[in-house]
């Protein structure tokens, strides 16, 4: 019976997850592709950058908030339970109301570095809705650690899709796009993912009438590590494009963007593993140990790798036509920035499950060293590329961090928990061989089916 609720754990949350990201990934593509046929590549740059920002701050909410409660919520007393959701909530408040603050103390800065005054009444909006996302997040926290995934992917679902549908209403009525008018229309969007999100975690909303103490501590001591991690993550992922907007201008930030973006579908089944893999291998640590943890981590990494394989080699192949079908002719020259991008794809699963397993474990340390490294390496290895090469330098220093990095967190990796970087390629070939012998079984069926 235990297997069986495994097995309906991992499909029903892995396809809710998966499912989410790929319609956050879905909405998000289909406002780009409008948005690149109506905003300059100046403008477009503006709007990358602006949401960049908010993702540091986002990205921060939950390295501090999120894997600590989850963490703790997987593992610990359902007694102690009250007492944790209220801690966090403290720190979740207190967190946002920083942000809030730093968004506006910050935006006339962030005008004079970029040249681009437009981008401060954008941060200052997206002061609001980060004050309204709160209850949406700490809603969703405690609804994954609960192993419920339906109300994230509504949340989520709900927060973009209204998004897209109006920029594709402005767009078919041919009414006038202005960067403000989307930063405001962000908050009407956050106020609705916010109550469907509390809605469905309200089963789960218990609270303790007064903030512990000592757990606010426990939960900063677990989450300071994460936060820093996420942040040196975004940092990493990030200043690839911060960088050309301050050494070269906004518009090519707007070029170099589209051949990240079409990267980013790489992350899809790789957050949503992410998402189902770390409050269970919380739960393997606990049950199997580290050997538990070890063969998650190979197989988690290979099954993923095998999905990504395919669309790596598909985007090399035919990069023209991708760029022409989403940004048209006036992006063409973004196409060998894309053939050498899609190339992160082969990483980024060993880093994103490694950060997964490692956290979940309780060395969260680990993870952070290995991120501030690679974003140091990143800032060293883009300035001399893009000095070199101009924007297609960027493409060729974040690859090369990449790589480095790749090599040493595996070995890192072996040494804690002895994995096998070979494993994971074993486990990726047998995913396709399974996929064969499950697809020649159901032409078989067909086959005899249709003779009968």
């Amino acid at each position: 019976m235990q297997k069986d609720n495994t097995k309906s754990y991992w499909l029903i949350s892995g396809l809710y997850a998966f499912f989410e990201k790929g319609a956050n990934y879905v909405f998000g593509f289909g406002s780009v592709f409008i948005l690149y046929r109506v905003l300059s590549k100046s403008e477009m740059g503006i709007w990358v950058l602006f949401l960049t920002i908010c993702a540091f701050l986002e990205v921060t909410r939950m390295g501090l908030i999120q894997n600590a409660l989850v963490k703790f919520l997987s593992s610990e007393d359902k007694a102690d339970h009250g007492e944790i959701n209220t801690a966090s909530l403290f720190l979740n408040f207190v967190l946002t109301a920083l942000f809030a603050c730093l968004l506006f103390l910050l935006a006339p800065f962030c005008g004079y570095i970029w040249e681009s005054p437009s981008i401060i009444p954008l941060l200052h909006v997206y002061a609001l809705t980060t004050l309204v996302l709160t209850p949406m997040y700490q809603s969703n926290f405690i609804l994954q650690a609960n192993l419920s995934f339906r109300g994230i992917f509504l949340s989520n679902t709900i927060r973009q899709g209204p998004f897209f549908l109006f920029l594709l209403y402005l767009y078919l009525t041919e009414s006038p796009i202005e960067l403000l008018q989307l930063a405001q229309f962000q908050v009407l969007t956050a106020c609705l993912g916010s109550a469907i999100a509390v809605y469905h975690a309200w089963p789960y909303l218990n609270f303790a009438r007064k903030a512990n103490w000592d757990w606010i501590k426990k939960l900063v001591d677990f989450g300071k590590y994460a936060v820093s991690t996420n942040l040196s993550i975004m940092l990493y992922k990030s200043m690839d494009k911060m960088m050309l907007g301050g050494m070269i201008s906004t518009a090519s930030v707007g070029i170099y963007d589209l051949a990240i973006r079409i990267t980013n579908l790489m992350e899809v089944p790789t957050f949503s593993a992410a998402a189902v893999v770390f409050p269970q291998s919380a739960r393997e640590m606990v049950a199997n140990g580290k050997a538990g943890v070890k063969k998650m981590y190979e197989q988690s990494v290979g099954a993923i790798l095998a999905l990504l394989i395919p669309i790596i080699l598909f985007v090399e192949l035919f990069p023209e036509i991708i760029i022409l079908i989403i940004a048209g002719e006036e992006y063409l020259s973004a196409v060998p920035l894309l053939r050498l991008t899609i190339l992160f794809g082969l990483f980024l699963p060993f880093g994103s499950q490694m950060g997964t397993v490692l956290e979940s474990i309780g060395k969260p340390n680990i993870n952070f060293y290995c991120t501030v490294f690679g974003f140091l390496l990143n800032i060293v290895s883009n300035y001399f590329f893009i000095k070199w090469l101009g924007i297609i330098g960027a493409a060729y220093g974040t690859l090369l961090t990449y790589f480095l990095t790749f090599i040493i967190t595996q070995v890192i990796l072996y040494k804690i928990l002895n994995v096998n970087t070979l494993n994971v390629f074993k486990y990726a070939w047998e995913f396709y061989k399974k996929g064969f012998e499950f697809g020649k079984t159901k032409f078989r069926m067909l086959t005899l089916g249709g003779s009968i």
